[in-house]
């Protein structure tokens, strides 16, 4: 079984800890990045392929999470994302890329983990098959 790669965008450090963290016990290898710019950079970048997008919206930059979702899917079009935000969940519907899910803070971890295994699961039934 391949192993999945998350990349995950926080810019406050503990709630960054424990989104690794819950995301690695769950099974995930973890990227991780405090700045939008620390995310594009791992993005755009082909040594670490990424599976998923965990990333906060607002990220104390002029670059923010919506952006980060998009360049996300300019490399991917399936790539899943879920985004998590205190205050940014009301612009989803305009700024969010489709098929991905918003958490508002604060959430369970728990939460987190179903969130991104359920985009996983439904890009991987999407793929098609060499069968």
């Amino acid at each position: 079984m391949e192993t999945v790669t998350v990349l995950v965008v926080e810019d406050e450090g503990l709630l960054l800890l424990e989104f690794e963290q819950a995301l690695v016990n769950a099974g995930f290898n973890t990227v991780t990045a405090s700045s939008a710019r620390d995310a594009l950079r791992t993005l755009n970048a082909t040594s670490t392929p990424i599976h998923g997008v965990v990333t906060d919206i607002r990220l104390g930059s002029p670059q923010d999470g919506w952006e980060i979702a998009r360049t996300a899917r300019e490399i991917d079009p399936q790539i899943p994302v879920v985004y998590v935000s205190g205050d940014s969940a009301l612009d989803w519907a305009s700024k969010g890329v489709p098929n991905s899910i918003m958490l508002q803070k604060p959430f369970a971890m728990v939460q987190l983990v179903t969130a991104i295994s359920q985009l996983l699961n439904e890009t991987s039934t999407n793929q098609p098959s060499d069968g």
